[in-house]
């Protein structure tokens, strides 16, 4: 394998994947988005001095730095991201896709300067901190592998305009339902277990699954009673085995399901409470628009739709830690927020542009085996192409490069001189 080749492959993935940018951005705001790109995918770090040692330009670093982040303040400029690859990413979501809508945070524990820090709590530590929330969107194929970053969004409630939570997650929902014609279906974990959210899904006619809280009230056979209650009677019909890898090793599940017909009071419509046993002590509870029948396919479903979190986590993880997102550095809060685009279009570049082809699967393959992973790629293989791309970047890559490297002449020399 011609590792320079596959290099310039890359850089030249990269040039197209800027093409879907040119009709909503003028040409020195995509060549500020490529340079921004290319140091995120050779450095692999989300601040301004790594991604300008990785562009390497014949100027001093300051300079470059400066440039990037006066380039990086522009307003609107992350909004406008956001919805190119919102509408990108909606051509992949078909009405049985899982869009799951989650919220994260990013710590910033001795930051004291930077703007509008927020107390926040920790979702690995469970503490709480200074930091910022921040609201991510990931479509996934029920049960399948391939992930599609959509929406990626730093806000704090200390920041000049915020309204809520409840509008940072409708707006998130909003652009990109408007793309995907209404398609997928949305799962939400326990934070979105709220009455707010249920009247947005109903009055936008879309599908979702949301895990439900213990006291959440319902209306059974026309009788209100908590969700609790009512999983507590609930009949269990059908049984499945699951395995899960995770970092400690492969999890095996033996769970059950069954479900329930309710709606939530002062509403008509009519929904469904689908609960699992086997995840844990108390059993989980899904409220969904899905699942018209007590068919193993039907609830199935609504079981699968909101597994497909895990991988949705493992996303987030993804983004977090290959672009060391938490060691955010700006001490201004648009940059901040352009700059969680920025990362989004890094995400979606590795994780979905590179794989949408026959020819683009081969140069997937051969950047997993650049990456060099000590014990092999795991299922979630995104790690070892980001990898991958940035070890050829660093090493064979260059940015104002756009030349392929020379072939070597097939040939070989022959010598001058004979030796006998």
């Amino acid at each position: 394998m011609n590792k320079s080749l596959t290099a310039f492959k890359v850089r030249g993935q990269l040039d197209k994947f800027l093409g879907i940018f040119s009709p909503h951005f003028s040409v020195p705001e995509r060549g500020f988005i490529g340079e921004v790109l290319y140091g995120l995918q050779a450095g692999r770090d989300v601040k301004l001095s790594c991604i300008g040692r990785a562009l390497d330009e014949e100027i001093e670093l300051k300079e470059t730095v400066e440039r990037l982040g006066r380039n990086l303040r522009k307003e609107g400029l992350g909004e406008r991201l956001n919805e190119v690859l919102a509408s990108e990413g909606a051509r992949h979501i078909g009405k049985g896709t899982v869009i799951s809508v989650d919220g994260s945070d990013i710590q910033k524990p001795y930051a004291r300067s930077m703007p509008y820090l927020a107390t926040v709590r920790d979702g690995s530590g469970g503490g709480l901190g200074p930091g910022y929330n921040c609201l991510a969107a990931v479509a996934c194929e029920s049960g399948g592998r391939r992930i599609v970053p959509l929406h990626l969004r730093l806000w704090s409630c200390e920041a000049e305009g915020f309204l809520s939570e409840n509008a940072e997650i409708f707006a998130a929902v909003e652009a990109i339902s408007a793309k995907a014609g209404g398609r997928g279906i949305y799962a939400v974990d326990r934070g979105g277990d709220r009455g707010r959210l249920f009247d947005y899904f109903a009055e936008k006619g879309l599908d979702y699954v949301v895990r439900l809280v213990g006291d959440r009230n319902l209306i059974w056979r026309k009788k209100p009673a908590l969700a609790e209650k009512l999983a507590a009677k609930c009949r269990m019909l059908h049984a499945e085995t699951l395995r899960r890898e995770t970092r400690e090793g492969e999890k095996v599940y033996e769970i059950e399901f069954g479900a329930m017909a309710v709606k939530l009071p002062g509403r008509e419509q009519a929904l469904r409470l689908v609960v699992v046993r086997g995840f844990g002590e108390r059993p989980m509870m899904l409220l969904t628009t899905l699942a018209a029948t007590d068919s193993r396919q039907s609830l199935w479903q609504v079981v699968e739709a909101y597994l497909t979190r895990w991988r949705v986590e493992d996303s987030i993880r993804f983004i977090k830690q290959s672009y060391r997102l938490e060691d955010i550095r700006l001490m201004d809060y648009t940059r901040l927020g352009n700059m969680m685009s920025l990362v989004l279009a890094a995400a979606y570049f590795s994780a979905v542009w590179l794989g949408k082809s026959l020819r683009q699967e081969i140069l997937v393959g051969n950047l997993t085996r650049i990456s060099k992973r000590l014990f092999g790629v795991a299922e979630f293989h995104y790690y070892a192409i980001a990898d991958g791309i940035s070890a050829l970047l660093r090493r064979y890559g260059a940015w104002n490069r756009r030349r392929p490297p020379p072939t070597p002449d097939p040939t070989p020399e022959l010598p001058l001189f004979s030796s006998a």
